[in-house]
Parts: C-alpha cells; sequence; structure tokens
C-alpha cells in the first residue's frame, strides 16, 4: 500500500505507536459513545501495522484501524483480540474516524480503497465492518451492504443503530 496517497493535502501514512495519542483524542471526539482502551489501538497496531493509517495534514486528523478477521461475529467494542486468526476469512475495518476539518476531501474514500487493495493482496475475498453513527449510507457509497446477523446480540456493544456490513472484493 502506498504511504502517501496524496502528498498535497491530507495523506495517509503509516501509523506509528507516537500516533495513538492523536488516535485516542480522535476517537473520543469522533466516537465519545463508542469508548475504546488505548490499549486497544496499540495492541490492532502490533498485531497488523499495515492496516493501521494516520491521515496526515500539520497534525493528525484522522485514522484508520483495520485487520484481517474471521467469518464469524466482528469483535466486540473495546476488546482484546490476542491474535490475528489463521486463517483469516475478511478484512475487517475496525474503526476510521475522521475530524470534521478533514470531511469532505475525499480522504476517507481513498483508505478504503487503499485497504481493499490491501485486502486483496492478502487474498481475502471481502471486506467488512460495523457502522455506527448513521454511517451506513458512507459505507453504501463504498460498496459496503447490510449482512444479516444471526445473533443480534453480537452488536450490542456497538451501540442500538449498529450494523454488520460486507463488501465483495472479486
Amino acid at each position: 500500500m502506498a504511504d502517501a496517497l496524496a502528498k498535497k493535502g491530507p495523506h495517509w501514512r503509516a501509523m506509528t505507536s507516537n500516533d495513538l495519542a492523536a488516535v485516542d483524542a480522535i476517537a473520543a471526539r469522533v466516537h465519545p459513545d463508542y469508548p475504546e482502551d488505548s490499549a486497544v489501538f496499540a495492541e490492532r497496531l502490533r498485531l497488523h501495522p499495515e492496516g493501521c493509517r494516520v491521515l496526515a495534514t500539520a497534525a493528525v486528523t484522522g485514522y484508520v484501524i483495520s485487520h484481517p478477521w474471521h467469518s464469524g461475529p466482528p469483535p466486540a467494542l473495546n476488546v482484546l483480540i490476542g491474535a490475528i486468526p489463521v486463517p483469516a476469512a475478511t478484512y475487517y475495518i475496525h474503526d476510521l474516524a475522521v475530524l470534521p476539518d478533514s470531511r469532505n476531501s475525499g480522504a476517507a474514500g481513498k483508505i478504503v480503497t487503499a485497504l481493499a487493495g490491501h485486502a486483496r493482496a492478502l487474498g481475502l475475498p471481502s471486506m467488512s465492518l460495523v457502522a455506527v453513527n448513521g454511517s451506513a449510507p458512507f459505507w453504501n457509497r463504498q460498496g459496503f451492504a447490510l449482512m444479516a446477523v444471526a445473533d443480534e446480540r453480537k452488536l450490542m456493544s456497538y451501540g442500538t443503530d449498529a450494523c454488520l456490513m460486507r463488501r465483495d472484493l472479486d
């Protein structure tokens, strides 16, 4: 995955451990109803650094946390996963958050496109996520569709408006 998708203006770069404080601050602002311990972000960065990026301008204004996952339910919110499942069956976007000043720049769509390329390179047939905060229309525009959930309780940690979504890559 190219390190900078656009050198002028906001661009995505590899996340480092030095970015975790900024990631925590953005998460608290963008997702106040879905708090996660900083250990969750640090673990995902350690387990799959290729899927952890930050949107950089003069400062970090967004981030994405993503990793391979199994075909079962998504990981519960604010839970350490311990390891990336082998074999993986989907590429899971754990979180994508962009501060208001950097929205409408096209950056979110660009990172989703880059993650789809990364997932394909890993040989994964799909991407999945849990949409919250009324974000399903954005994810629909990125090619994701609602998935039926056998046990709705699996999504409860994400809130009542949460919906599981999937994008096939072939």
